[in-house]
């Protein structure tokens, strides 16, 4: 089966083919379909949920292709902070620029607003929210996961992207940008939702 993955990110792409190497479903991106960005898909992300973004998102490019359509909206969520970023992780900082330039941003407004705060005022999750859309017409189907953590007092690491070089991993022990990407699939939040999305795909356990 071939399936359009809706994100435009480069990291995240590279993460999702990992998770779906050896499954033998075939993965298409908009840039494979000359699908250039648009003021509308731009205001996509304009849900207050993970899961509204997630199913924004598929049902406009399960439109625009007609193919089985995944997307997935994801962040980080700082207890002590009321839950921010969260589904504001990707536009914190207010920042714009290149993928680099944004995550650098975004990790020092994160650091500033936790600047001296004890451990247990830095204890965080990620969340991510994956809607399937067999057909565009169809309901969304929803699969989730989260992971949990300790955002650190500097970055460690320069794997992953995004807030991943000041995510203590529980799971891990380390940073997830110190983790491998073997690691990283095994434990994170966007590892665990396409995991459950893959069992429904394929029917494995």
């Amino acid at each position: 089966m071939k399936l359009l993955i809706a994100s435009r990110s480069r990291a995240k792409q590279r993460e999702i083919r990992a998770l779906f190497e050896g499954t033998g479903l075939e993965l298409t991106f908009p840039q494979d379909l000359n699908l250039p960005p648009s003021p509308e898909e731009e205001r996509l992300e304009t849900g207050e949920t993970f899961e509204a973004n997630a199913r924004a998102k598929a049902e406009y490019f399960a439109r625009k292709v007609f193919l089985p359509t995944v997307a997935d909206d994801s962040g980080l969520e700082v207890f002590s902070l009321g839950g921010d970023p969260g589904v504001r992780s990707k536009r914190w900082s207010g920042v714009t620029g290149t993928d680099a330039e944004v995550d650098a941003a975004n990790n020092a407004y994160l650091l500033r607003r936790l600047l001296g705060a004890a451990p247990e005022r830095r204890r965080a999750r990620y969340r991510c929210a994956v809607a399937y859309l067999p057909e565009p017409r169809a309901v969304a189907q929803i699969f989730e996961g989260s992971c949990t953590g300790e955002i650190l007092t500097a970055p460690i690491g320069d794997r992953g992207f995004g807030y991943d070089p000041l995510f203590l991993s529980d799971d891990l022990g380390k940073s997830f940008g110190q983790a491998t990407t073997d690691e990283k699939d095994q434990v994170s939040h966007r590892g665990r939702a396409f995991a459950a999305l893959l069992r429904n795909l394929t029917g494995a356990p």
